[in-house]
């Protein structure tokens, strides 16, 4: 997983080697950051990239707070102490000199245009909750093979974000550059703010990136930003991939889905972990989850509904800013994992703790003799574009790159597949099931591959409504849904006609005679296109298609996501736990009407009529949806 936030001018930079920089704890007045790190026993900050070259440093070598000064708070050269002196020394004037050190454009610049200057970014990796509950339990091994993971994840992402990402900007965003070289400084954290486990890796990417110009001569300007944000999603799901591949492949694990919010995307987590592991580590989730609900009635209140989907990330992001805690005194790792080994013992038991990796051994293996470890391209291309379509409309090849990397961990769960298989299933499916809608404007600059935009031509489920729990109203399905009943209904639909062209292919010569010689067959029932070779996928006719999905629309729904629900809007309110609700509901109202009716004085002789015709309206103006003649208890 991968959140991104800004490094920008005046107090952003101090933030970072007072907090980030010291295990997101309060570094004292006056010590310094190497002092701080070293009595509280943490590790330093390391620099990570291929633009370090550049600037004379060397991969893997400890971050100085001098060095995070110049860089992410001056955005001037890390060594611009040594090389100013030398300038000076040399009979240069003092502005001279200064600029001389300064990476690209100088800040003072940027603000006298009114203008507030970026000077990185934070791409913060954090494994899934499972892999963290496995980290901070188990042995020293299992930590080892999850933190070697986690940096190879991590090195990996970034990797990919030089070398199909990065792109260097300038003449306000006229001239364009590749640039594979982005200078990163990495800190790692072992402990959220409530001091339970979060394995996390800050990685500030420096907003300044070498070029060459016209002549031939290194020139530094700032990355495009805008560029780096749009591909979060598709680096981070790298991160989860790679990283799952890598501790399942070495454990002998596998993973399972586990929603963690109703109609958003399943997380997929390792199997074997209880979720009450899950929730003892996760604290702040149940923090942000009471926040949440007042935010949300506050909203209802306000607009007069419920908070869609793009709302209700807005109010969670107030949700996580409101229930944010102040900095903690950070501890050692070795002080944390007993502590946290204490809480996990008194809160859940020896037997739970001491086997959980044995659990998930067990589960692993159980799940691997199920999956194969094969991925049927021609389905897993169907699959992402049915989704991407479905859950945006419009997409670029980053979406597709991003789903393409979530269906190879939903459907190996977590078993070793060549490398580029992700790309492969992006172009196939672009290539295959997307329709270009970005064209090419006469006189102007061609767009480039990430700037194209392409849609499909499947058809979108209608919506329909799930039933609430645990007292919770009943909402829509939302997109993601919606989107896997598309690509399943499709998906079936491929199978089917697959299955019809084997048999088919077995059939006698007479029958396929017979069958060629029927001029009036219904298009209903229509075989699927020719096949040139097995190998090659069967195309279907429109009303082949437009059958398959009509029919599998609601019935290719997951088991997971059908449970304790129904795709009928009229049929919520009648299940076992709706039913006892209202009838305890019915009971109090009726207990309230005697009580009313024992205390009410006397009236005139035609008020007890006129009552009971007003009660009468009064019960049928607003009958509930489903509920027929009324509950009784």
């Amino acid at each position: 997983m991968l959140s991104v936030a800004k490094v920008q001018r005046r107090n952003a930079w101090r933030y970072y080697t007072r907090g980030v920089a010291f295990g997101d704890g309060r570094r004292p007045v006056g010590q310094s950051l190497k002092a701080a790190q070293e009595m509280a026993g943490l590790p330093p900050g390391r620099w990570l990239g291929r633009g370090l070259a550049a600037l004379g440093l060397t991969e893997g070598a400890e971050v100085s707070e001098r060095q995070m000064e110049l860089l992410f708070g001056q955005g001037r050269h890390p060594d611009a102490d040594r090389i100013e002196q030398h300038l000076l020394d040399d009979g240069a004037d003092a502005d001279t000199a200064r600029r001389a050190t300064v990476l690209g454009q100088p800040i003072e610049e940027i603000e006298a245009r009114n203008q507030t200057p970026l000077l990185a970014l934070d791409f913060t990796f954090r494994p899934q909750a499972s892999l963290i509950v496995l980290w901070a339990l188990g042995d020293d091994q299992t930590r080892r093979v999850i933190e070697r993971a986690h940096e190879r994840a991590v090195a990996r992402a970034l990797r990919w974000l030089e070398d199909e990402v990065a792109e260097t900007r300038w003449s306000s965003g006229r001239g364009r550059a590749k640039t594979p070289a982005l200078v990163v400084a990495a800190f790692r954290h072992f402990d959220n703010r409530d001091g339970f486990p979060l394995l996390h890796e800050h990685c500030l990417v420096l907003n300044r990136a070498q070029r060459l110009d016209g002549n031939g001569d290194p020139k530094w300007g700032a990355l495009d930003t805008r560029r780096l944000y749009r591909h979060v999603v598709a680096a981070g799901t790298l991160y989860t991939l790679a990283i799952t591949t890598e501790v399942c492949e070495e454990l002998g694990l596998a993973t399972v889905p586990r929603e963690v919010t109703p109609g958003l995307r399943p997380v997929m987590e390792i199997a074997g972990v209880d979720s009450e592991l899950i929730d003892w580590s996760a604290t702040r989730r149940q923090q942000i989850e009471d926040v949440l609900e007042g935010l949300t009635y506050q909203y209802a209140q306000k607009h007069g509904r419920l908070p869609g989907e793009k709302a209700r990330h807005g109010l969670g992001w107030w949700a996580a800013q409101d229930t944010r805690r102040e900095k903690k005194t950070p501890r050692p790792l070795e002080q944390l994992l007993a502590w946290w080994k204490a809480s996990a013992l008194l809160k859940f038991g020896r037997q739970v703790v001491d086997g959980l990796l044995d659990r998930c051994r067990a589960a692993g293996a159980a799940i691997r003799a199920r999956v194969d470890p094969v991925v049927d391209v021609a389905l897993a291309a169907v699959d992402v574009a049915a989704v991407v379509f479905t859950v945006r409309g419009s997409f670029a090849r980053r979406h597709v790159l991003a789903e393409a990397r979530r269906h190879l961990l939903e459907t190996l769960r977590g078993r070793e597949f060549t490398r580029g298989l992700d790309d492969y299933i992006a172009n196939r499916a672009l290539s295959d099931h997307g329709r270009q809608t970005t064209e090419p404007q006469p006189g102007r600059r061609a767009p480039a591959a990430d700037q194209i935009f392409y849609t499909a031509d499947f058809p979108e489920p209608a919506p329909w409504f799930i039933a609430g729990t645990d007292g919770k109203p009943p909402r829509e399905s939302s997109r993601y849904e919606r989107a896997r009943v598309a690509s399943l209904a499709v998906r079936n639909a491929i199978r089917a006609a697959r299955t019809a062209a084997a048999g088919q292919a077995d059939a006698p010569a007479a029958t396929s005679a017979a069958h060629t010689d029927d001029q009036h067959h219904d298009p209903q029932s229509a075989p699927p296109h020719a096949v040139d070779h097995p190998g090659r996928d069967a195309a279907l006719t429109p009303a082949q298609r437009s059958a398959a999905i009509h029919a599998h629309q609601q019935a290719a729904m997951p088991e997971e996501y059908l449970q304790g629900r129904t795709t009928d809007a009229g049929t919520w309110l009648r299940t076992p736990k709706n039913l006892e609700r209202l009838a305890a509901f019915a009971r109090a109202a009726d207990a309230r009407r005697r009580t009313y009716e024992d205390n009410k004085p006397p009236a005139a002789p035609d008020a007890p009529a006129d009552g009971r015709r007003q009660e009468h309206e009064q019960q049928h103006r607003h009958p509930g949806h489903g509920q027929g003649p009324g509950i009784r208890p």
